[in-house]
């Protein structure tokens, strides 16, 4: 795949990564981490796409889930191990969403307003800022939400 590079394998999620992930998300999203029945979920709901990021060693990086529905998907999750940020493995994970997005024509994300790390990010990534959600998350932070046009979307990027 065109998202893929040596020294990192994209692939669907097994219930034998949802062990890692719950832990991530109590350390990526405190309050308003998913719990186990939920990462579980995520892996046979409908309209689901849940990815990882693993070495070619089998050690895990980092996950991505989104949501089909209709003319959109939305950006559920990406998280990276915190020692392996900014090493374009959110990058890679992105990309594999991407390119399965069905019939969708937008991509649509929530993200921490005090989180410019992300932002920045999605930005680069072709977001756009649409609207703020005012106290969003358990702890009472706002939600910027954005949106990537999708027409034409293979996931690839230069």
């Amino acid at each position: 795949r065109c998202f893929g590079r040596a020294d990192l394998v994209i692939r669907d999620a097994t219930g034998a990564d949802v062990a890692q992930v719950v832990a991530w998300e109590s350390s990526v999203f405190g309050a308003d981490a998913w719990g186990e029945a939920a990462v579980r979920d995520e892996l046979t709901g409908p309209g689901r796409r849940f990815v990882v990021a693993e070495t070619p060693s089998g050690d895990l990086r980092g996950y991505a889930v989104s949501i089909a529905a209709g003319d959109l998907v939305d950006l559920a999750r990406i998280a990276v191990a915190p020692e392996h940020r900014r090493s374009h493995v959110a990058t890679d994970l992105l990309a594999a969403l991407l390119a399965d997005t069905g019939a969708a024509d937008r991509m649509l994300l929530e993200v921490r307003a005090d989180n410019p790390a992300a932002l920045a990010f999605y930005e680069r990534s072709g977001f756009e800022r649409i609207d703020v959600r005012r106290r969003y998350y358990a702890d009472g932070a706002d939600a910027v939400v954005m949106v990537r046009k999708l027409a034409g979307e293979d996931g690839c990027h230069g």
